[in-house]
């Protein structure tokens, strides 16, 4: 293809958010008009996947090229963890750096941070800014996880030195002099479920333990917008050059406590009202661009990091307010699913000028943004840069209509799935079905599932025992990507 003039581009990626939650995707009663908009002006995919169905391995995917289970840290990380993309890896900013792009990073990280033995309460070693990002301002982890804090940079954002920050995930260790929810249900907002019953931030019990740094709490109802004033002040800055922003949502993803005025905006409770929020965001983002005369010079992508879930530890009525709204649409599964729903996910493309509005049924997935976005930039990838990543920004443009041929996803612990064209390959694996916490299908059994997605799409007949010969080609197929190690000269 002839390289056209460097775009700048925004990835907008939400965190939890199902194939089915938005209106251009046929959900009813959650206004999304920003993301409709966006679907109209663009191209919208019906065939976009995730890497994976949670959130870290789909994460680092997507800025290293590199399938999770290749990275066996590549799994959804505790808030003090270490960050698992070294300073020496090839990553897509590191790439769009080289094209002389500024780069940058707002929201959820949840990659890690430092090298072991982190002390939130001095200069970070290890953060987005070592593996590429010019700038960042971030959280930690989750916003269900300790440290409750802003990072700007190396620092924790609004830091009193003589309040300093300590973090653990080790019961034995929790600060006793911290109410935490297990043991202090009666200071709580909203109670947790499961696994969610560390130290009170803000009313709600996270997972892990903090003491300290009160003065650097963030205020979750005002989460995002400050996430969306910290994007727009990126874009600012950046303006008279190519930029590359990552930004990185937290909504729906729980504890969902929307800013006030959005709250009950939804008949879906608090999870339809966090959508809402998560819409005007981008809404104000994308406001700027237009502001400042960028909207035909940008390429936004908008997709999300896994599929869908309810009850994700907290008892915040998401299950009896989400009615007959089908968070996955037609799709089975959802968050930790090795089903469709847990990684065929919303993703659009818009880029005026460039791309054609309408729709898409080619195969794509978020690892091959790294190498499309080499190919758009004019950038040769270094051998083993982004070794799982095809260059198909034809596809991206919507003048190719057919994408990957297949690809490898993962549910939970590196399970896997094949997917090509027109099947999905299950093999056997031994877990449970059903997600003891969630009652999301994993979908795990110890016989392999086939299902043809041409008229299955709900994955309802399992064709494996009539078709074992297609079964057995899956199965050598997805043997020998794991094996193979695409190299790049």
């Amino acid at each position: 293809m002839t390289k056209p003039a460097d775009p700048n581009i925004i990835i907008i990626y939400a965190d939890d958010l199902g194939f089915g939650d938005l209106s251009c995707y046929g959900a009813n009663g959650i206004p999304t008009p920003n993301l409709d908009k966006l679907a109209e002006q663009g191209l919208k995919f019906h065939q976009g996947y995730a890497t994976a169905a949670t959130c870290t391995p789909s994460r680092y995917s997507l800025l290293t090229g590199s399938y999770p289970w290749r990275n066996p840290n590549a799994a959804v990380l505790p808030g003090d963890a270490p960050q698992i993309i070294g300073k020496s890896d090839t990553t897509m900013p590191k790439m769009l750096q080289r094209a002389g792009y500024r780069t940058g990073i707002v929201g959820k990280w949840h990659l890690g941070l430092g090298n072991g033995n982190l002390d939130f309460n001095q200069s970070i070693d290890g953060t987005p800014n070592d593996v590429g990002f010019d700038e960042s301002f971030i959280m930690a982890a989750t916003n269900d996880r300790v440290p409750c804090v802003y990072i700007n940079n190396r620092h924790v954002e609004d830091l009193d030195p003589d309040d300093p920050i300590e973090v653990t995930y080790d019961w034995d260790q929790a600060y006793a002099d911290v109410p935490n929810g297990r043991n202090n249900p009666e200071l709580l907002d909203m109670m947790y479920d499961h696994g969610h019953d560390g130290t009170i931030i803000n009313g709600v019990s996270r997972i892990g333990h903090m003491r300290g740094g009160k003065s650097a709490v963030w205020n979750d109802e005002t989460m995002g917008e400050i996430f969306a004033d910290q994007a727009i002040d990126f874009i600012e800055t950046s303006k008279d050059e190519p930029f590359f922003l990552y930004y990185a949502l937290h909504q729906p993803h729980v504890p969902r406590i929307p800013n006030p005025k959005f709250r009950n905006t939804t008949p879906y409770g608090v999870r339809g009202d966090v959508i809402a929020e998560m819409d005007w965001c981008i809404g104000q983002v994308l406001n700027k661009l237009n502001e400042l005369d960028l909207t035909e010079k940008t390429l936004v992508i908008f997709s999300s990091d896994n599929g869908p879930v309810l009850n994700d530890g907290y008892k915040d009525q998401a299950i009896e307010l989400n009615g007959e709204h089908r968070m996955a649409g037609p799709l089975r599964g959802g968050k930790y699913s090795l089903f469709e729903g847990g990684t065929r996910v919303p993703f659009i493309v818009r880029w005026p000028g460039k791309i054609q509005p309408g729709e898409s049924q080619a195969l794509y997935n978020q690892v091959d943004l790294y190498h499309t976005f080499a190919e758009l930039t004019g950038q040769a990838l270094c051998s083993n840069e982004a070794p799982d990543s095809l260059a198909l920004a034809d596809t991206l443009l919507g003048k190719d209509k057919v994408g990957r041929d297949s690809m490898v996803l993962e549910g939970m612990q590196y399970k896997k799935v094949f997917r090509n064209q027109h099947y999905a390959y299950i093999p056997p694996h031994d877990d449970d079905f059903i997600c003891q916490y969630t009652g999301n299908e994993k979908g795990n059994t110890p016989e392999p599932q086939l299902y043809d997605l041409r008229d299955d799409i709900g994955q309802l007949n399992n064709l494996a025992g009539q078709m074992p010969d297609k079964v057995a080609e899956m199965e050598q197929e997805l043997n020998d990507t794991i094996r193979r190690h695409q190299t790049r000269q």
